[in-house]
């Protein structure tokens, strides 16, 4: 693969981005040819290669060794229509106390397929895309939708907020629904024909095959495009179009995925949204979690408001952020924010879990390390204005949990605070840092 032959490539995606910019009633039909072996073997090489196997138990690595003949393979199947998905692997993660979360691994192939998919797809839905839409997307970030919920909170007149979970989103969005709303700008039938074998792919469990009906399984590199192609028509399209044109004072929605918040000046208007969300999600086949949808004031007027009914103020949590009311030196209102105290439990208990894990196994030089660059993905994600007390304290347990598990590597406790102190001197962890300041004048 020349530089040139894939340039020409990408140079069609752009063409397709063009057209469906330019005219958004644009209908493709004739999308699927794109896949082919130059494409292919460039979404292989952008594949996070240190990924775990499918059930397929080939690695990044092992594929690569014959990719031409691979890949050569692979498009002869997609244009004969008779490639099929292999179901992914079910393994679950932490999600919270004794709360675990369902991940599908995909077969190497597969994640090769669902990357060229997603990038087609990607050429024509981001332009239709909301702002307001912040997760899995080019140019766009957790840290830019929390910015513009602070500054939304702290500069607009908002008092009232819709906070809704949608239940089992992932697992539950029904794939017929699904394939209509991308019908509205693809008219591929091989591409829809394909995009129906990874719905109904399915999963292996514990030796056992479940083909699925509904859902786009989380893990799955195509699955945050259709998740958002979804909620575009299901809930942002309604929200631009039909909310906030039907309310009477300021209202915004900030939406990560399939977690949103809206913000609404009039509690009247917060109201009459959240009973607008639970039929308009039960019309497509969804539900609202019922203990984890809700309204509630926030904004300037809370504390006052708290302080008269004789309650606390109200905060809540987006993003691993608990939001609460706060002031500035100066006594005026601002947004305060700081990591979510699941979020927090979660993240130290990870750490110790793995230090435990590796204090016999690797030597404190090479896992120190390895600390070391945790800590930073740590500050990367949760140095925020506002957090700077969160992640000092995140530091410090580090530090504790990393003295705790050197002394037990043996039964004689050898490193008291005194040599902890010293190690440090020698050997630093990354302090502290606000890596995202969203008051910063740019």
């Amino acid at each position: 693969m020349t530089d040139t032959e894939l340039n020409k490539t990408l140079d069609k995606l752009s063409s397709i981005s063009f057209c469906a910019r330019g005219n958004k009633t644009f209908e493709f039909t004739s999308l699927a040819h794109h896949l082919n072996e130059i494409f292919l073997e460039d979404c292989y090489k952008s594949l996070d290669r240190n990924k775990a196997v499918g059930i397929d138990n080939v690695s990044w690595k092992e594929y690569g060794l014959e990719l031409k003949r691979n890949i050569a393979g692979l498009v002869v199947k997609l244009r004969k229509k008779t490639y099929k998905p292999l179901p992914s692997k079910r393994v679950y993660i932490p999600k919270g106390p004794g709360e675990y979360r369902p991940l599908g691994i995909s077969a190497i192939e597969t994640k090769i397929v669902e990357m060229g998919v997603t990038r087609i797809l990607g050429s024509i839905y981001e332009s239709d895309f909301y702002d307001f839409s912040y997760g899995f997307r080019p140019k766009k970030s957790a840290h830019q939708a929390l910015k513009v919920l602070g500054d939304a909170i702290n500069f607009k007149p908002v008092n009232f907020i819709v906070e809704a979970d949608i239940k089992g989103f992932f697992d539950n969005v029904p794939h017929e629904l699904l394939l209509e709303f991308i019908k509205v700008r693809v008219k591929d039938s091989s591409l829809l024909y394909l995009l129906e074998r990874f719905l109904v792919a399915g999963y292996v469990e514990d030796k056992h095959l479940t083909v699925t009906d509904r859902g786009t399984p989380q893990g799955s590199i195509l699955s945050p495009m259709l998740s958002n192609i979804f909620l575009h028509y299901v809930l942002d399209k309604w929200t631009d179009e039909i909310v906030q044109t039907h309310t009477r004072g300021y209202t915004q929605i900030v939406r990560y995925a399939d977690d949103f918040v809206i913000m609404v000046q009039s509690e009247y208007d917060a109201k009459r949204v959240i009973n607008s969300l639970s039929k308009r999600f039960n019309k497509y086949g969804l539900e609202l979690h019922p203990n984890k949808t809700r309204v509630f004031s926030f904004g300037r007027m809370e504390k006052a408001v708290a302080k008269r009914e004789k309650r606390k103020a109200n905060t809540f949590d987006f993003l691993g952020f608990t939001h609460y009311c706060d002031k500035t030196r100066k006594g005026h209102f601002k947004v305060g924010r700081k990591t979510s105290a699941k979020k927090f439990r979660a993240k130290v208990k990870d750490l110790n879990l793995w230090l435990k894990a590796i204090r016999n196994t690797v030597q404190t030089k090479d896992w120190w390390k390895v600390l070391g660059a945790k800590l930073r993905g740590h500050y990367g994600y949760y140095g925020v204005s506002e957090n700077y007390r969160s992640i000092w304290k995140f530091y410090m347990l580090a530090i504790k949990l990393a003295k705790k598990w050197m002394n037990r590597r043996s039964q004689k406790k050898a490193m008291n605070w005194d040599k902890m102190e010293n190690y440090l001197q020698l050997y630093p962890l990354p302090k502290p840092k606000i890596m995202h300041n969203f008051y910063a004048v740019t």
